[in-house]
């Protein structure tokens, strides 16, 4: 009976094991300190590029889908609100113990490095938390979101993502939305530009609709940034200047991770155009969908991607899978790396784009420039 009341969810149980990710920033100092092994500085990439890609491999995929009739029990149910709410204090514990081990004496500059890196992938993985906090309407939520993006000073990203992406995803006009035949590295810059770019436009535009000026309290990406502005601040003030430059490198680290996972999530996906010229509505086809188990719930389901952007109000409990939604071969820890290695990524990724169209090249988002190629590149098997 109580399960029928709270709606049922086979993996409700399992979501608290989110908080490993943030977790995993408490650790390192305890393991190296327990085994003298300085490589558990490093933990953070281990987790994320090596521990949950094998697990997800082993344990492998979960496509169930949660009935209709809980619906409403599940998107109410909130429990689930605090498997996001508890990431936040997790994060900023972790952050603080790692400032006080970069302002002491006692850690190498490698060792800092690492510790860096472990809090950079931690920030990358808060902003999907103020990912899922930031669909929501609720006032509360919102702000959530935007404590959850200080630690990576990528604030912009509440705007941008919410009024921008989920607008132009899967169609050229959007920097989050890789082309095929694009490296990771080419779109780097083009996301991180084109993002902040369109995040100022829209921003300004709202304001200006509702009466407002830029330097209005109301503007959302002030409020983001004087957040991270106060918390690097208190942190350097606490802890002394020396701690800067790794509170700036985790916080490229972060936004690099997040926006890596954006390059993954609609390689080469098109939007199909209706009878007026106009984009379509955006489709589950359009979004490169994952139900490897452990990635989705390290990410509250952010892999059930297509559902997110078909359905943006959904919250994570309730995304569903949908068979005519692309497949990913991995979880999106494992594609992250493939993404870093371009000749892998096109050999793995490719082939999967243009059997998604139906070996019609001309269908997908292809980078300008090599369209040609690829157009040329089909009709002979390649």
């Amino acid at each position: 009976m109580w399960a029928r009341e709270r709606g049922y969810d086979p993996k409700r149980h399992l979501w608290m094991l989110g908080l490993i990710a943030p977790a995993s920033a408490l650790l390192p100092s305890q393991l190296v300190y327990r085994t003298g092994l300085p490589v558990f500085w490093w933990i953070g990439p281990v987790i994320v590029l090596a521990a949950i890609p094998l697990l997800d491999l082993l344990i492998g995929a979960d496509g169930s889908n949660p009935r209709e009739e809980d619906y409403e029990l599940l998107s109410e149910d909130r429990y689930y609100r605090w498997c996001t709410y508890l990431f936040l204090p997790v994060q900023l514990i972790g952050l603080l113990l790692a400032c006080a081990m970069w302002g002491g004496a006692e850690l190498g500059i490698w060792d800092k490095v690492g510790l860096a890196t472990t809090l950079g992938l931690v920030s990358g993985i808060g902003i999907n938390a103020a990912h899922e906090l930031g669909h929501r309407a609720e006032h509360l939520e919102r702000w959530l979101a935007k404590i959850a993006l200080a630690q990576s000073g990528y604030g912009h990203f509440f705007v941008e993502h919410n009024r921008g992406h989920h607008v132009r995803v899967a169609t050229p006009d959007d920097p989050a939305s890789a082309r095929l035949g694009e490296s990771l590295y080419a779109f780097l810059p083009r996301t991180v530009a084109g993002g902040f770019r369109s995040a100022l436009r829209l921003e300004r535009e709202r304001l200006a609709r509702t009466g407002f000026g830029w330097w209005s309290p109301r503007n959302h990406i002030l409020q983001a940034w004087a957040m991270t502005l106060v918390l690097f601040g208190g942190l350097i003030a606490g802890f002394g200047w020396e701690i800067t430059p790794w509170l700036l490198l985790q916080a490229v680290i972060g936004a690099g991770l997040l926006e890596t996972v954006n390059y993954v999530e609609h390689y080469g996906l098109l939007r199909e155009r209706r009878p007026d010229g106009r984009w379509a509505r955006c489709s589950p086809r359009d979004s490169w969908n994952s139900d490897h188990l452990v990635t989705n719930i390290f990410l509250f389901h952010l892999q059930r991607h297509s559902d997110h952007h078909a359905n943006p109000g959904r919250r994570y409990q309730t995304l569903r899978s949908t068979e005519i939604a692309p497949q990913l071969p991995v979880g999106y820890a494992g594609m992250i790396v493939l993404a870093a290695l371009p000749p892998l990524w096109r050999r793995c990724m490719d082939h999967r784009v243009l059997a998604h169209y139906g070996g019609d090249a001309g269908r997908a988002n292809i980078q300008p420039g090599k369209r040609e190629h690829y157009l040329a590149a089909v009709p002979s098997g390649r």
